[in-house]
């Protein structure tokens, strides 16, 4: 899984113009996800995310995480984050995951986040979507659970 991370003071995605999700204070996710993710990338992911220290504490300083801070989630799948561009001018697909895993993956990972006791917003998966954020810092962070390996 590969994950653009965006530290938030607010962000809502709309679909057709309705608002399918909004937060407050929190994190905007868009993940995409690979073609030999597994359960594992999943929880890997989700216990990052929700234990990444990136927000300010008192002193001014990243210490404290989305638990300490109490924020929420707003996580939107995006399999163009898993494009290659390598080669000639059009990216290849190749490493995304089939829709059905893929989104059986993403909804196991709104789900663990879930269970850490953060609120979350989502998308809908494979939907056009108008994503609108204020990022708070500027914070943006490139998470992959490949890396974990």
């Amino acid at each position: 899984m590969r994950a653009v991370i965006q530290r938030v003071s607010g962000a809502e995605v709309c679909i057709s113009g309705r608002v399918s999700g909004a937060i407050g204070h929190g994190l905007v996710v868009f993940l995409g996800i690979h073609r030999d993710d597994d359960d594992h990338d999943a929880q890997w992911m989700a216990d990052k995310l929700v234990r990444l220290r990136i927000f300010d504490d008192s002193g001014g300083r990243m210490n404290l995480s989305l638990l300490d801070t109490k924020g929420e989630m707003l996580i939107v799948s995006q399999f163009t984050l898993l494009a290659d561009c390598r080669k000639g001018r059009r990216p290849s697909w190749a490493a995304a995951a089939a829709p059905d895993t893929a989104q059986a993956l993403y909804r196991q990972l709104i789900a663990a986040v879930g269970r850490h006791g953060v609120r979350t917003a989502t998308g809908e998966f494979q939907a056009c979507m108008d994503v609108s954020l204020v990022n708070n810092g500027p914070v943006t962070i490139i998470l992959d659970s490949r890396d974990n390996l």
